[in-house]
């Protein structure tokens, strides 16, 4: 990802990997956690990478939130998917 533009959107791990590439073939600026070396990062990792960056994390976690209200951060964004087993296809069509 070195030189690109900073995307406006990281997919977590739980999220299909196919999402973020449905999403960049739309014209979407997304990058999925695993294809950024992050597919076992902790979801305190994720935020700050997404913080730098001003990226907004999409999510099935509930985790993110807690972690955001703890340390009293004001983000980055969140978007959490409430549906479990969401297919990329599904999760494209939320997303948008």
């Amino acid at each position: 990802m070195t030189g690109c533009a900073a995307p406006r959107l990281i997919l977590d791990q739980g999220v299909p990997r196919d999402a973020a590439a449905r999403l960049r073939s739309l014209g979407h600026e997304r990058v999925h956690a695993g294809e950024i070396g992050m597919y076992k990062s902790a979801d305190g990792e994720i935020l700050a990478w997404a913080a730098d960056r001003g990226a907004v994390v999409v999510t099935l976690d509930a985790d993110y939130h807690t972690i955001l209200a703890a340390s009293g951060a004001s983000g980055p964004s969140v978007i959490r998917l409430r549906r479990q087993g969401l297919g990329a296809a599904a999760v494209v069509d939320l997303v948008q």
